[in-house]
């Protein structure tokens, strides 16, 4: 099978991606190396994760790896990071998350104590999203080879949507809904990384998602697509969905909640926090005669007392995200470019 552009182009990015891994440069690295390698005409790899029935189960399955620099920061750490990142990428697919596995990449001289924190930290994670990590790995890389710890988990989880919800589901009339603040796991790992003193406690949001989405699915709400904006915020999650499914979304900065101290924290440092990422969120889209009903369910859940109705998706085809501001005005929203915030997961 050919790559479908040269490679020459695609080793440029990779350069470029080396120094940043942001959303856009990442798709590009994803249409022109991965998919032309690994997929066939029913891979869809813009999602969270795969969805396929297994002798008349109807499963998920999906991996991510782990590389966030510090170890530990306010409200997380690598190891309820990784088993928590997991989970959600399952919840996104409509599944409840049974089985994890876990791959670790230790640095020589890594303390054992510190190991055994994380350990810990998984299991705790596990135990409170409800999943069982029933396999791994480790590899130890030499001392200045590996930043101390990177973790890379799989996840199987059972589908409980009807539909499994993905970006080509979601049409025009949708309504968007946001299930909490953004922008705390990025300033958060940020603030500790660089010693930053902000004014207010910056905590990440990190936290399993799975059991919210599944009280949706309970609820029997129609769940057209699920994401959780992780690397690149909210904009770049809104502009992924839109390009694939090939609609305009339009949402108002207004309904998006952003703490004061976060909103301080972006405003000193010159970031943007749509594009600041998040750990503990997701983005649903629904019709809009269920947005009531969900929203309701949201503001139920652990965490989502500033779940809102962020937007709707409308019947142009212009493949775009437009952002009614907040004094007025409208902008059209792109993906991250680069990467603002280096190694938050």
């Amino acid at each position: 099978m050919s790559l479908s552009c040269p490679i020459p182009d695609a080793g440029n990015d990779i350069i470029e991606l080396a120094h940043g891994g942001g959303g856009l440069l990442m798709h590009r690295l994803i249409d022109r190396i991965i998919r032309p390698a690994f997929a066939t005409s029913n891979d869809d790899f813009t999602h969270d994760g795969a969805v396929f029935d297994v002798g008349g189960a109807r499963l998920a399955f999906t991996t991510d790896s782990y590389v966030v620099r510090p170890l530990f920061f306010p409200g997380g750490d690598i190891g309820s990071l990784a088993v928590n990142g997991t989970v959600n990428d399952l919840a996104m697919c409509g599944a409840r998350p049974l089985y994890l596995s876990v791959g670790f990449i230790l640095e020589e001289g890594l303390p054992i104590t510190l190991l055994h924190r994380v350990a810990a930290s998984m299991r705790a994670a596990a135990d409170a999203a409800g999943v069982r990590l029933v396999t791994g790995d480790t590899k130890v890389v030499e001392r200045g080879k590996g930043d101390g710890l990177y973790i890379n988990t799989a996840g199987v989880g059972a589908l409980r949507s009807a539909v499994a919800p993905a970006p080509r589901l979601v049409r025009p009339g949708d309504a968007v809904l946001l299930s909490g603040d953004i922008g705390r796991h990025g300033i958060a790992v940020m603030a500790a990384r660089e010693g930053f003193g902000f004014e207010g406690a910056i905590e990440s949001d990190c936290a399993p998602l799975a059991a919210t989405v599944m009280r949706l699915i309970d609820a029997g709400v129609e769940l057209h697509c699920m994401r959780d904006p992780t690397r690149g915020g909210l904009a770049t999650t809104l502009v992924e969905i839109a390009r694939t499914a090939g609609v305009e979304i339009r949402i108002a900065e207004a309904s998006i909640a952003v703490s004061e101290p976060v909103r301080g924290a972006c405003e000193l440092l010159g970031l943007d926090p749509l594009y600041v990422a998040n750990e503990g969120r997701f983005v649903a889209f629904v019709p809009v005669d269920a947005a009531g009903q969900a929203l309701a369910v949201l503001r139920d859940a652990p965490g989502g007392s500033e779940a809102a109705i962020i937007g709707r998706v409308t019947a142009n085809n212009s493949r775009s995200v437009l952002l009614d501001g907040l004094i007025g005005g409208t902008r059209a929203l792109d993906m991250l470019s680069g990467e603002q915030l280096p190694r938050i997961c």
